[in-house]
């Protein structure tokens, strides 16, 4: 199932589920079912990232052009809150964010086009994330946005839990003070 939204162009996917008592299968990649649903492709990268505890957020990330990159995200293991935000500049969205709980449990995915930065938190401990890209990993190209812009609102579900980020997260520049980059 494809779920457009509140931003369009982020899709919420839920591959379906046939299970059993020995468990379930699902398909979470079919080409020519997600091409149908808008999210072409072609993905060259896959990632796997590990979170050891609850409180790691990651983000708010992008790739610049030409190496811009789409991503397709899901949790195999775990909880995440994961948040796209559009920073197309002459977008009717630019600014805006959505978020979704992606997790183990729930099987759900996240399709984040390009143009737009992409973070998450680890809501419980032992978090295994995984996503494909567009575009291939290019350092020089990379830039991120604070993932506590006051301007973008974010609504982290921090509740109990002390946020955890890398150096470089820490000193990311909020969205306002970037120049236009899509």
């Amino acid at each position: 199932m494809f779920e457009r939204l509140s931003i369009p162009d982020v899709i919420f996917v839920t591959p379906k589920r046939h299970g059993d008592a020995r468990g379930f299968f699902s398909e979470t990649y079919r080409a020519d079912a997600f091409a149908d649903a808008g999210i072409t492709g072609p993905f060259v990268q896959d990632n796997h990232a590990y979170s050891q505890q609850p409180g790691i957020l990651r983000g708010l990330h992008f790739q610049k052009p030409p190496v811009a990159q789409a991503k397709l995200v899901r949790c195999t293991q775990g909880a995440i809150y994961d948040v796209a935000v559009d920073i197309r500049q002459n977008s009717p969205t630019f600014g805006r964010h959505v978020g979704a709980e992606l997790s183990a449990e729930n099987g759900a995915q996240l399709y984040v086009p390009e143009g737009f930065a992409h973070g998450y938190l680890t809501l419980t401990p032992d978090c295994h994330v995984q996503y494909k890209t567009s575009a291939y990993y290019a350092p020089e190209t990379e830039g991120g946005i604070a993932w506590d812009d006051p301007k973008l609102g974010i609504n982290w579900p921090t509740d109990g839990i002390d946020v955890i980020l890398s150096d470089k997260d820490k000193s990311l520049p909020t969205l306002s003070a970037l120049a236009p980059i899509f």
